[in-house]
């Protein structure tokens, strides 16, 4: 009877020393933050902030750069060629076509012949840009009747043009005195186009009195292609003297998206200073409550609590406030996000719902309870270095 009645109380000692549970941490923790709720509530807002700030620029960044590359379409996939205008050349020969078409190996070759008229209809009139394209097909899409496979008669007029001129496919347009019937009128085009149908007409290229191309557009599958397709271009036409200049548009594609990546790394620093000055505040939070229980921390150590218990319970607030602060800081981020795109037509679902705009909500959350971690470590050891006699003394 003895023997098991002394050794009820040990046990009994032994687990009331110990703050090793999962639950009776949680409620102290929750208990302890709730006496201050005021200051516990400032150093959440800090949190929340701060995490806001990182989850919601870090998304804006991505938001720009995926709209600003779909606006972009396919043009980084896109080599222009044109003559050299310091030589006296306006127009690529026939030779220089066909050197270019052999090099490209699979990428589309389009000619085109472009100049510049008045075109009327009726009493309408308006200045329009000329386009010969063998193939308009390679280029456009219709967006009333069909895009002939070979263009050889009648005129394809943009959505610009028929609007000014109030014509539809059927109606006559006329240009330097030549009638014209529309056969289509072009689709509004999305994202930036190196050729803009919006206000041309494309007339088959026998209607121009030069046929010469004035300019090549080759269209691979690939960036990577297309700048292959350049350097070729570029060793065969311009060995012996520069004869053509040709624009590789996949390096202002990366260009434009090195602007993006920057934007974006200057958007999460400031987030993240908001979240350092909040890591700031919970380390203030953090200290006050150890200097303001160093009894209550004294009963403890006393009653035989180690010193490992008391630096994880200290931590546990600290991260509480982060793991609180950093989920309301993820969910407005969340909402904002989506507030953005139903209240910005150019920000399509696709954009909004990117992988990288998810793994921004999580460094987000990851970055303000880490930091609120790292907040409370000094006072959970000065908390946990606390003697208990001093500790009861200091308070007695």
């Amino acid at each position: 009877m003895s023997g098991q009645s002394s050794s009820e109380p040990n046990g009994a000692r032994r687990g009331d020393a110990r703050l090793g549970g999962r639950f009776p941490v949680v409620t102290l923790a929750g208990t302890t933050l709730s006496r201050n709720r005021v200051r516990s509530g400032l150093a959440t807002l800090g949190v929340v902030i701060g995490v806001f700030a990182i989850a919601s620029l870090g998304i804006l960044g991505t938001v720009l750069e995926l709209t600003a590359t779909a606006s972009l379409g396919d043009l980084g996939s896109q080599t222009v060629i044109v003559p050299n205008a310091d030589l006296g050349a306006e127009r690529l020969t026939d030779r220089q076509i066909r050197a270019i078409e052999r090099v490209a190996g699979d990428a589309t070759v389009v000619p085109v012949v472009s100049a510049g008229a008045v075109a009327t209809a009726g009493d309408a009139r308006t200045f329009v840009t000329l386009y010969g394209i063998e193939e308009p097909g390679l280029l456009f899409a219709a967006g009333e009747g069909d895009l002939p496979e070979r263009h050889r008669r009648g005129a394809i007029v943009g959505p610009g043009v028929a609007e000014a001129l109030g014509v539809e496919v059927g109606r006559t347009v006329t240009i330097e005195g030549r009638s014209f019937r529309v056969v289509a009128v072009l689709a509004e085009s999305e994202g930036v186009q190196l050729v803009s149908g919006s206000n041309a007409v494309l007339l088959p290229p026998s209607a121009f009195a030069d046929r010469s191309a004035t300019q090549v557009i080759v269209r691979a599958d690939s960036g990577a292609e297309a700048a292959a397709v350049a350097r070729a271009v570029e060793a065969t036409l311009n060995a012996r003297e520069p004869a053509v200049e040709v624009i590789e548009l996949s390096r202002i594609v990366d260009r434009i998206d090195e602007f993006f990546g920057l934007l974006s790394t200057f958007l999460l620093a400031i987030g993240s200073i908001a979240l350092l000055v909040a890591g700031v505040s919970i380390l203030n939070v953090m200290l006050m409550s150890v200097r303001e229980r160093r009894r209550e921390i004294g009963v403890l150590r006393a009653v035989g609590v180690q010193q490992r218990d008391v630096l994880r319970l200290i931590l546990f607030e600290a991260g509480l406030l982060g793991a609180v602060g950093g989920a309301i800081g993820v969910l407005l981020a969340a909402l904002g996000t989506a507030a953005l795109w139903y209240l910005v037509p150019e920000v399509v679902l696709e954009v909004v719902l990117a992988p990288a705009n998810g793994r921004h909500l999580l460094v987000a959350f990851a970055f303000g309870f880490g930091v609120s971690v790292l907040s409370g470590a000094y006072p959970a050891w000065e908390a946990a270095s606390l003697q208990p006699v001093e500790a009861l003394r200091a308070e007695g």
